[in-house]
């Protein structure tokens, strides 16, 4: 008589999720894009990145963890199609082995993956706005950590780390793009190059553009960055004290917005009936 094996598994919802990304491939992309140069022992790049992606998904903090959440757990494994994962040293060798053009790959590799199954790229503009929240998340970090510099860290002093950039479309609660930046960043500097990837991500061109809200706190509404925003076409939300409540201020906005019969001032700093109603050139809408 036959003996049956039985495997247990502490993560059951996630080896569900495993048997549904098999079923739609969504590795196979990465598979296919992705070349990392590194000689095949008994695992390739591709499996290690696989192993450290399901890790990820198992809530690993660092590649430290991934012997004690993945690599015994058997049935895991196997719910996302592996019959065996690296360890964890050469799974950081893979990384390390990673080039910049690795990067590009895996990035352009996410964008294809992300516009497959994303809700937000096929977001209905003409019947709906699209809502962008654009902001830095700080990651306090150790001084040896690559872009780790001084920088705001709330309620740390004096702490070393990085800033995660992202953009999130909010109504899907899908996470466009991310950029890891150095630790005195602020969002007046992120925020072009984050918006630039998310354009390249959703394919935004002008008349969708005109149809998405970017939605930004003080830090991110200085006078030029909602100037830029405008001039490309985007709807703007922002906090008050981007701008400061005044006269004197309210001029640079004259070439996007238009002087109309009330003053400048007042159309830009009055708060913002959601949704906003569309302009020809872009609007902008101050909230305190």
């Amino acid at each position: 008589m036959e003996q049956s094996i039985t495997t247990f598994t502490p993560c059951a919802s996630l080896a569900a999720l495993g048997c549904h990304l098999r079923q739609i491939k969504l590795f196979d992309v990465v598979r296919q894009q992705v070349h990392i140069a590194q000689k095949t022992m008994i695992h390739t790049p591709i499996d290690e990145l696989y192993d450290c992606f399901i890790s990820i998904l198992a809530g690993a903090h660092g590649l430290c963890e991934v012997n004690t959440l993945l690599r015994s757990d058997v049935a895991l494994q196997q719910a996302f199609g592996r019959t065996a994962c690296a360890e964890q040293s050469t799974i950081q060798d893979t990384l390390n082995a990673c080039s910049p053009s690795t990067v590009a790959e895996l990035t352009a590799a996410l964008t294809s993956i992300f516009r497959t199954h994303s809700q937000a790229y096929r977001h209905p503009y003409t019947t709906d706005y699209q809502l962008l929240d654009v902001d830095l998340s700080g990651l306090p970090r150790g001084s040896k950590a690559a872009l780790a510099s001084k920088g705001y860290f709330p309620k740390q002093r004096n702490r070393r780390g990085r800033q995660l950039g992202r953009v999130v479309a909010s109504r899907y609660g899908e996470i466009v793009t991310d950029q890891l930046f150095e630790g005195r960043t602020a969002l007046v500097t992120a925020l072009q190059p984050l918006l630039e990837a998310a354009e390249q991500v959703l394919n935004l061109e002008q008349d969708t553009r005109a149809r998405t809200i970017v939605r930004l706190n003080s830090g991110g509404g200085s006078i030029a960055d909602i100037n830029w925003l405008l001039e490309r076409g985007y709807q703007v939300h922002t906090k008050r004290g981007g701008i400061k409540s005044g006269f004197e201020r309210a001029q640079p906005f004259a070439g996007v917005l238009g002087a109309g019969p009330q003053p400048l001032a007042a159309q830009a700093i009055r708060a913002a009936k959601w949704p906003p109603a569309a302009q020809a050139n872009g609007g902008f809408h101050g909230y305190s």
